[in-house]
């Protein structure tokens, strides 16, 4: 399965179901421009979690937090392997 495109897809799904508009997702784009909530951020980490098998957020205490979408994939990715 390829990460980035389940996140896409997650990204899309969620700023769809709650009627929100949704930047263009570049690794450059700031999470806060992406034009989604706290909840639609929630939304797509627990359906990620669910797709995907991994919680980046949860399985490591030292974390930093990811602030652009490239980070967020590569969160992800690092998380899978």
């Amino acid at each position: 399965m390829d990460i980035r495109s389940e996140i896409i897809t997650q990204f899309k799904q969620v700023a769809d179901e709650q009627g929100m508009q949704l930047a263009s997702l570049t690794d450059h784009l700031t999470l806060l421009d992406a034009g989604l909530d706290s909840l639609c951020f929630a939304m797509i980490v627990a359906k990620l979690e669910v797709k995907l098998g991994v919680d980046p957020f949860s399985a490591s205490e030292d974390a930093v937090f990811p602030v652009t979408f490239g980070e967020f994939v590569h969160f992800y990715e690092s998380a899978a392997k």
